[in-house]
């Protein structure tokens, strides 16, 4: 299937970068044993950003390739070194784009050179431990991960910008009044809907410059979906005036230019929109002798309707300045009644956002407790839940924020599944408070008992230190070596070294106190 040339609507899908994770990273350096959290922030992820190209006039190039992604943030690394940020891709897009969401939210829309939306956001790099560090936790064992980017699947549609947008049946003339007027030159052929795509061109009236649009020819039902028109209607919704362009010398049986004019009005007033945009009447084709006779007999009823007449020729130019210079009359009028940009220094005063910043319910059938917020949820897609320190460090954040006493309030009891986040990134926990409902504070608050037990090489070591003194209490003091061996008590080399003839000294000086009370008994 051949791909077109011109497109004026397109879906495309885009991927924002996902924020690189920060380091956690512990400064070493000889002689300085107590170097400190050195890990530096993730990279922030790259975003899609759509902006206005004049040198861009169609959306082919993305309806060839719909996808479009950025790059990921780099992760920090020790030392204070800070992740690199993701590449921003910046796609082009015609001037009059109309970007909106697959439902038909309509975001942005964009006219002008040089004006950007940003389709989708890249994810923030997550904080390293020198970020974290703080009064409190001095040496975090952990960073933050990086967030995840947007992803959105949009439509866009453009919408020719241009001040005159000439409509009428198939073949009337429009691209031959186009090529007439200005340096375009459509594709003219003498059979019906030659013209597939809208043209455009540049036309210089005096000291006015304006662009005229060729819409491709409309017929009965267009608005419906007949024909050509109905794909090419948007395109007149910019103009600031509508010229019609009949055709006086067509051979079609049932035509006439009364009839032609009410038939385009009718699929213009069905589509909306164009009421207030003034008309002119292109009495077209008046070259041929018949044409100019029946253009002269209804040119006096289109004027009593309040209408501008033009009898023009596109192939002697007979008309066509008188044509040019009343379009030019009305673009002038129009720029002129636009609103001036206001000059005056913007002062902007951020509003206060009302409202919780979570919410809570219970979920049926005893499903536990919900969790919604954009803090709690970008909170756990930071966490690394491999990490205890970071999964006592988000319960403190919870905390901070009353989603724990929240819970309470509701009635939440310990062991009940607490669930933050809503589709398939949800994170359930098993609730444990750390305070219960009318007693007192039993721990401090961003800590993690957990980590407040001893590591098992200690708790082996204490075992055995222990049985050590049962037995030293129950035994033979002379005996004090025998049955231990240095690996059993968790020793290193030297450790154990030392230990032994510290053992002997003491076996020794033992054994002299022991002669000596015997020698005094004696």
């Amino acid at each position: 299937m051949a791909i077109p040339s011109f497109v004026d609507r397109v879906t495309v899908h885009v991927t924002a970068g996902r924020g690189g994770n920060g380091c956690a990273s512990v400064h070493r350096e000889k002689f300085k044993p107590l170097g400190g959290p050195d890990g530096g922030n993730g990279g922030d992820g790259g975003s899609v950003i759509l902006r206005v190209d004049p040198d861009v006039t169609t959306l082919v190039d993305y309806h060839r390739s719909s996808h479009r992604a950025a790059t990921n943030g780099a992760q920090g690394k020790g030392d204070h070194q800070a992740g690199s940020n993701g590449a921003h891709v910046v796609l082009p897009v015609p001037d009059g784009t109309v970007i909106s969401t697959a439902d038909g939210e309509v975001l942005a829309d964009l006219v002008g050179p040089g004006a950007e939306f940003v389709a989708a956001q890249g994810g923030k790099g997550g904080l390293g431990n020198a970020a974290l560090a703080s009064s409190a936790r001095k040496a975090p064992g952990f960073a933050l991960l990086g967030e995840e980017g947007e992803e959105r699947t949009l439509v866009l549609e453009l919408k020719v910008v241009a001040d005159i947008g000439l409509v009428g049946f198939p073949s009337a003339g429009k691209s031959s009044l186009v090529a007439s007027i200005s340096r375009a030159r459509p594709k003219i052929a003498d059979y019906p809907f030659t013209t597939l795509i809208p043209n455009l061109g540049v036309v210089v009236a005096g000291d006015t410059t304006f662009t005229v649009a060729d819409v491709p020819g409309l017929i009965e039902g267009a608005s419906e979906g007949r024909g050509l028109g109905h794909d090419f209607l948007r395109h007149v919704e910019r103009c600031a005036a509508l010229v019609h362009v009949i055709d006086c010398a067509t051979y079609e049986p049932g035509r006439d230019p009364l009839s032609d004019l009410d038939t385009i009005e009718a699929e213009l007033q069905a589509h909306g929109g164009l009421e207030d945009r003034p008309r002119l009447v292109a009495l077209n084709k008046i070259d041929v002798p018949d044409a100019r006779e029946i253009a002269g007999m209804v040119q006096a009823e289109l004027e009593q309707r309040g209408l501008r007449v033009f009898p023009i020729s596109t192939a002697s130019h007979e008309g066509l300045e008188a044509l040019k210079f009343a379009m030019a009359e009305i673009v002038g009028r129009q720029r002129a009644e636009a609103e001036k940009p206001d000059t005056t220094r913007i002062v902007i005063r951020p509003q206060v956002q009302g409202g919780p910043e979570f919410k809570v319910k219970k979920l049926p059938d005893d499903g536990g407790w919900l969790v919604q917020g954009e803090k709690p949820e970008r909170w756990v897609k930071q966490t690394d839940f491999a990490n205890a320190e970071a999964t006592g460090y988000l319960a403190d954040r919870l905390n901070r924020l009353g989603v724990e006493k929240e819970l309470l309030e509701r009635g939440a009891v310990e062991g009940d599944a607490v669930v933050i986040g809503d589709g398939p990134n949800a994170i359930v926990f098993d609730f444990a408070p750390e305070v219960q409902a009318g007693a007192e504070i039993l721990a401090r608050r961003g800590e993690d008992h957990r980590l407040e037990e001893p590591r098992p090489a200690v708790q082996r070591r204490r075992e055995k230190d222990t049985e050590y003194h049962i037995q030293r209490a129950s035994t033979d003091r002379s005996e004090y070596k025998q049955g231990w061996v240095e690996d059993e008590v968790d020793m290193s080399p030297a450790e154990a070294k030392r230990a032994a003839e510290k053992a002997e000294k003491l076996a020794r000086k033992e054994a002299r106190e022991l002669d000596a009370n015997s020698t005094d008994n004696g």
